[in-house]
């Protein structure tokens, strides 16, 4: 049976612009613009990286730790008290669980974040505790083919039975490249235009009201 991975931000949740929001206000108070370039590898990079960028490369701040720390607290009330899921997103996963097939989130935020996130979205209790993963709190990254590995192997799924549904090309570039089947959800064109995007999946939507499981089955 087919397999379902979820990304978290920008994908079930509304919450990328959250993220791009914090990033923007360390930038601000810096007084610093980004490139494209730069943003993009912003974009990849964990919380703990993301920090240690905004240090290293900015001089911002006493350390990686206190940047991160400071996107930390900025954020985590909303998740704990405004995070909405995408349109369709929890009919779409409450459709899949009722097929029975396997199904785990997969997210590069923390998991103090998703646990928050995903509870006051009202999606959390539909995975298992074990199959909702954290890349950060694992040591793991979505630039690394080994955390598509790592996440088959937790759903006892080949790869090529397995979907990921995300809305960072880089993710689903790799997940493609690891032999996964790819479904790319917009959200921004900073995580990638519908172009990009098309160029690693099988199927680009809006949101997942556009979707029914069935088809992947």
């Amino acid at each position: 049976m087919t397999a379902f991975i979820f990304d978290m931000d920008g994908c079930l949740l509304d919450t990328i612009w959250l993220w791009h929001a914090a990033e923007q206000r360390i930038l601000d108070s810096a007084g610093i613009t980004l490139t494209k370039e730069q943003r993009d590898e912003l974009n990849a990079f964990t919380l703990e990286e993301a920090g240690a960028w905004f240090h290293e490369k900015f001089g911002i701040m006493g350390d990686g730790s206190e940047v991160a720390q400071a996107i930390v607290d900025y954020m985590l009330d909303y998740y704990r008290t405004k995070a909405e899921a995408n349109p369709g997103a929890v009919e779409f996963v409450k459709a899949v669980r009722e097929l029975g097939a396997p199904m785990c989130v997969l997210s590069s935020s923390p998991q103090a974040f998703i646990q928050a996130g995903l509870g006051h979205a009202g999606i959390k209790d539909l995975f298992a505790p074990d199959l909702v993963i954290s890349a950060e709190d694992n040591g793991l990254t979505k630039r690394n083919t080994s955390t598509f590995e790592f996440v088959c192997a937790k759903l006892g799924t080949d790869p090529a039975d397995t979907l990921l549904f995300d809305d960072s090309w880089y993710a689903l570039a790799t997940a493609q490249e690891c032999g996964l089947r790819t479904v790319g959800v917009y959200s921004n064109d900073n995580c990638g235009t519908h172009e990009e995007l098309s160029r690693y999946c099988e199927k680009v939507v809006d949101d997942f009201t556009e979707l029914d499981p069935r088809e992947f089955m």
